[in-house]
């Protein structure tokens, strides 16, 4: 009938019946071609080198807790830069992609606020390491979001053919850069309440290349998300480049 995947959840515990099942469902579902995104689950333990049709595990506080619950709606900023040091360092994430609706309901008008910016939101999408990025998306943000932010998240990579480490702290911000073919996307989030000013060294980029720079404009003291820019960044002689990360935001480079 035309079914490529399934997204199975929920598992209790990690007893030996329990951890059999997994691979019985993955052997099972490969036998017919289906992909599967395992949830309420255990950290996966060497299943992307064994079953090819093995996509991503949840096993994390996903982003589902940021529409439930105010509380984790103000934690998403720090939880996301605690991840690419822990779990999102072990194996494929599915923690649940990138939120665009400013306020966590249908309508974009009700319930409580996202606390990220948009280009934090922009930025998960190549912090969190999966091959199936999955974009919270509304009707009315096509008509809302800037399109930049649209046509960016479009020809966001589903594989990744390199990942290092840039910079970062567990619980106060985090820099990765990935590579797809012969092409550089540099993420950067910071969960502090602070603007973060980092000079970080791109030996991957020639000196003097111009990229494309998607930031925060610095938020007024009334605003309630910083609002997301696109411009242009210069690599020095020196193979540097100077980015400013804003409170609970992100800037990507490409």
């Amino acid at each position: 009938i035309g079914v490529k995947g399934i997204k199975v959840d929920f598992f209790g515990g990690d007893k030996q019946h329990t951890m059999q099942l997994y691979e019985d469902i993955l052997c099972d579902a490969n036998e017919y071609g289906i992909q599967v995104i395992f949830h309420g689950c255990t950290l996966p333990r060497g299943w992307e080198r064994m079953y090819p049709n093995f996509v991503a595990s949840e096993a994390v506080l996903a982003s589902e807790n940021v529409f439930f619950s105010e509380h984790h709606a103000r934690e998403e900023a720090f939880q996301l830069c605690v991840h690419p040091f822990c779990r999102n360092a072990v194996a494929s994430m599915d923690w649940g992609g990138t939120i665009l609706n400013k306020y966590l309901s249908r309508d974009n008008k009700s319930r409580h606020q996202r606390y990220t910016s948009d280009v934090f939101e922009m930025a998960v999408a190549t912090i969190v390491q999966t091959p199936i990025q999955c974009v919270a998306i509304q009707p009315n943000n096509l008509n809302e979001l800037p399109q930049f932010e649209i046509d960016y998240l479009k020809e966001i990579p589903t594989k990744w053919d390199e990942t290092r480490y840039i910079a970062g702290y567990p619980g106060k911000y985090a820099v990765l850069a990935r590579r797809s073919g012969d092409k550089w996307n540099v993420a950067a989030i910071n969960a502090t309440n602070d603007a973060i000013t980092l000079d970080l060294n791109f030996d991957f980029w020639n000196a003097g290349q111009e990229l494309t720079y998607f930031y925060d404009a610095p938020k007024g003291k009334t605003a309630l998300w910083s609002e997301p820019k696109m411009g242009k960044l210069k690599i020095s002689k020196k193979g540097t480049a100077k980015i400013i990360i804003q409170p609970n935001g992100g800037c990507i480079l490409k």
